[in-house]
């Protein structure tokens, strides 16, 4: 071993608690980059390969009966390699243990064989080979404890059927399956049948006809002229609108989440690496000060600049290896337990955290990049010292008064108190690096606390202000108004609003999206469409009201125009002026008075379904007769989607704002600790000294906790600004088509996020305090300045 490296190895020994706290910074950093970009590979690849080895279709479309012939027409379009039909419908379902009416989606199977696309995974059991017999989705099967050889009872076109499970199974159009209507998937109440063709066609009418096709395109192939041919061949069958992956809502949901782990990942490591580089500046700088004529002996021994250099920097090598080893088990346990919360809400064969080697070496590489770039400046002074002057003494620092003698008569400080400042002042940059690291932890800690506020008030909008209803029951299809009397008259229902939603295309130019247009009455008091700020929004006589992500999506502003086509009936296109613009969390919403909807359509009557108010006493009644009511479609709870919604999103979001506590908390420890740590060594005489002449081990201790309070206090203002971008630039990159969050910061959030760093602060203070008590003065002393 050369001799360089027998000192490498020493001076790790005796800074190891530095070289530790340095470490756990970087690892923070490699862990925050191993989890994100380990979660996003993971959904990622196991998405991208089993749509490629399961054949999810690129183009969908809905139609109410188009013969099975038009499919030869089909797989003819231009850039289509496969076209598949199949029998599409929900039904009311009786889930034994649920007291509620489930549904399901009752989807066929080919005659013979497999399906050409969106193939079956099969988990276990086998496929229906006569009536009565289906394959159950897995979620729903093990949410109502259903197996092989179960039997649920299905109301089947007004017959009520049993229908016996004969094997679990996945599907790649089905990964975040959810009920018609619905925002949150509810796994006891919502479930996948796949049934024989010639059941369900015999049941609906459906013989030698189809009510969905799914197409998959050449590569290259253009989706929207294939979209386009698609919807001339189904306009005389009833199509309402083929669309692309980019708007199928299991994708459109799994995409969205990647979306945010994807910001998760570009974020949030910089800060670690940055305080990382700077804790590796200060600790190699005041080494070096330390070792300069050590360094002199090298180079009049023969060392070059470049050994010199290189010794430093393999130094800092060896701290970003030790703080790899430890981010990188941190992190693949870490992202395997998010890996495995994720698999509870997503249905794949099999997700495993990645193991990309790519990932570990892109860690491995910014952070020890990060830590030389931190190195560079101090390295370059120490390698390039001349020989005598690095044997000389350094100059003596030259403190400056603090305090004018008329200002310190107004602003009384204690002595030690100066002391510290003096100190502090003496290295301002050095100084203005640790006011900034502790800064960046609470910026940490703001940019991710500012989401439980977020999460709250979306909670307190959607579910306490703007929907107020007890249920929502849609209908099987569309009803007139006359249902609405019927639906007063169930049991235990008090009131009964009507709301009818539409099937349309919407757009602006050249961007367009398929959403539904909800009719509501004018004295709507259930569900009402409310701002920001929970103020209730009248809907026009005429025109839209949109959410501001749908707005947003087209570039259009309220007073603005937008074009749309019915998906359903004539599929007719008019202009339709939008009258306002609100905020919403959920979806993209588009909202128009209910009278002036159906005069829009050309139906006056019509509705889709209606919200509810119910007496609890007579909830069992209701779902008992909703369970055998052929015309009832999809019941919604609103009890049980707040419950599903705490359950999923804000379960995910708690979990990953603990991770990032304990990681901006482990920063300021870590700043803390190296800035004290080094004062303790530049100020270890003094302290000795101190001690000699009388003073107290709590009244020399003041000094370095004096410091550490001055730098800790003076960060609090710089990290909750700099914690404000960070939220701002969270907003930005997780809001997404499928929810947005509101820019929530109430002063609970810079208290608690100022909190948890100063007990971190406090915690790493006490830790050196103890090396302070336990000085030895004569040694001390007797060191050479």
């Amino acid at each position: 071993m050369r001799a360089l490296h027998i000192k490498l190895l020493r001076e790790l020994r005796r800074l190891w608690a530095q070289v530790i706290a340095i470490a756990l910074v970087m690892a923070a950093g490699v862990a925050t980059m191993t989890i994100g970009v380990g979660t996003y590979q993971s959904l990622a690849n196991t998405r991208d390969a089993y749509y490629e080895t399961h054949r999810f279709a690129d183009v969908f479309a809905a139609v109410t009966r188009a013969p099975r012939p038009l499919l030869a027409r089909i797989a003819e379009i231009d850039g289509v390699l496969s076209a598949e039909g199949r029998i599409e419908r929900v039904a009311t379902a009786d889930i034994e243990g649920v007291s509620a009416p489930a549904s399901v989606l009752l989807v066929s199977l080919p005659r013979i064989g497999e399906p050409v696309l969106n193939r079956l995974y099969l988990r276990n059991g086998r496929l229906p080979e006569g009536p009565g017999e289906a394959v159950i989705s897995e979620v729903f099967a093990k949410a109502n404890a259903l197996v092989p050889g179960s039997s649920v009872k299905v109301l089947i076109n007004g017959t009520l059927r049993t229908i016996a499970v004969t094997g679990i199974a996945l599907s790649p159009d089905f990964i975040y399956a959810m009920a018609p209507g619905e925002m949150l998937p509810d796994e006891h109440r919502f479930g996948i049948l796949w049934m024989q063709e010639a059941e369900l066609a015999a049941a609906y009418g459906l013989e030698g006809a189809f009510s969905n096709v799914s197409l998959r395109l050449l590569p290259g192939a253009s989706e929207a002229q294939a979209i386009e041919a698609l919807d001339e061949l189904l306009a005389p069958y009833g199509g309402r609108g083929a669309y692309g992956r980019d708007q199928q809502i299991s994708h459109v949901f799994l995409e969205s989440e990647l979306i945010g782990l994807q910001a998760m990942s570009q974020m949030l490591p910089p800060v670690f690496l940055l305080v990382a580089a700077f804790l590796v500046n200060i600790t190699l700088s005041r080494l070096i000060s330390l070792e300069r004529e050590q360094i002199g002996l090298m180079k009049a021994l023969g060392y070059s600049s470049w050994a010199v250099a290189r010794h430093y920097i393999e130094l800092v090598l060896l701290i970003a290896l030790v703080g790899c080893a430890i981010g990188f088990a941190g992190g693949y346990w870490l992202g395997t337990q998010l890996t495995l919360v994720y698999a509870k809400f997503y249905s794949f064969p099999l997700l495993i955290f990645s193991r990309d080697p790519s990932t570990y070496v892109l860690a491995a590489g910014t952070t020890m990049g990060a830590g030389v770039i931190g190195a560079m400046n101090a390295v370059r002074k120490a390698a390039w010292l001349p020989p005598a002057v690095a044997m000389s003494p350094p100059a003596p620092p030259d403190y400056r008064k603090v305090l004018g003698r008329g200002l310190r008569q107004v602003v009384r400080l204690r002595q030690t108190s100066v002391i510290a400042l003096r100190h502090l002042l003496r290295w301002p940059w050095r100084s203005a690096g640790g006011v900034l690291g502790v800064a960046l932890s609470v910026a940490i800690l703001v940019g991710s606390l500012w989401t439980v506020g977020a999460m709250e008030h979306m909670i307190q909008l959607t579910f306490n202000r703007a929907d107020r209803q007890d249920a929502t029951l849609a209908f099987q299809s569309q009803n007139t108004l006359s249902a609405l009397f019927a639906v007063e008259r169930l049991p235990g229902v008090i009131r009964a609003e009507p709301y009818r939603a539409v099937g349309v295309e919407i757009s602006s130019g050249q961007v367009s999206r398929r959403v539904a247009i909800v009719g509501r009455p004018l004295d709507a008091d259930l569900s009402r469409v409310i701002d920001e700020n929970g103020r209730t929004v009248p809907l026009p006589g005429s025109g839209l009201v949109l959410s501001k992500a749908l707005a947003d999506i087209l570039d259009v502003p309220a007073g603005g125009t937008v074009w749309i086509r019915l998906l359903e009936g004539d599929r007719r296109e008019f202009a339709v002026p939008i009258s306002d613009v609100v905020e919403g969390f959920m979806g993209l919403g588009a909202y128009m008075e209910l009278d002036a909807l159906n005069r829009l359509v050309g139906d006056d009557t019509a509705i889709s379904g209606a919200n509810l108010t119910i007496d609890p006493a007579q909830q069992a009644n209701l779902f008992s007769v909703l369970k055998r009511t052929p015309s009832a479609g999809y019941i919604a709870l609103q009890s049980i989607a707040l419950k599903q919604f705490r359950n999923t999103q804000v379960q995910n979001l708690f979990v990953m704002i603990g991770v990032l506590a304990g990681l901006a908390a482990l920063i300021a420890f870590g700043v803390v600790y190296n800035f004290a740590r080094i004062s303790l060594s530049e100020q270890g005489r003094e302290m000795a000294s101190l001690r000699v002449l009388g003073f107290t081990r709590g009244e020399v201790s003041s000094l370095l906790l004096g410091e550490i309070a001055i730098v800790t206090l003076l960060a609090q203002p710089l990290g909750w600004a700099i914690g404000y971008l960070i939220a701002l630039a969270m907003v930005a990159g997780f809001s997404n088509e499928v929810y947005r969050m509101a820019l929530i910061l109430g002063p609970e959030v810079y208290a608690y996020s100022s909190l948890i760093v100063c007990l971190a602060a406090v915690v790493s203070g006490l830790v050196v305090r103890r090396r302070v008590d336990r000085l030895d003065m004569i040694a001390v002393l007797k060191t050479r300045e």
